[in-house]
């Protein structure tokens, strides 16, 4: 499986420590929309797309299935937020 395309929007600074939602293209064939882009104590992070369960709890809908998929998504996801941003800048 291969990442073919990451969008990332930024969102308005209203929104607290969300600083941007991703979407993921795989293989030129699957999308997966509404990755989060957090801003956490030591670092940024992703968060994966969730709805709340009955009972209050959040429960992703899409996920890496093991820690290195997981790395190497948001190792690239992060990438391309720098990247956006830094453009951004040189507007």
């Amino acid at each position: 499986m291969n990442i073919t395309d990451i969008r990332v929007r930024k969102v308005t600074s209203l929104a607290g420590k969300m600083k941007a939602v991703a979407s993921v293209t795989l293989d030129d064939a699957f999308v997966v929309h509404d990755i989060k882009v957090i801003e956490g104590q030591e670092k940024l992070f992703i968060a994966m797309p969730s709805r709340k369960t009955p009972d209050g709890e959040f429960k992703d809908i899409a996920h890496p299935i093991n820690a290195a998929a997981r790395e190497e998504l948001e190792k690239k996801i992060l990438a391309a937020y720098e990247k956006a941003m830094a453009e951004e800048g040189e507007e």
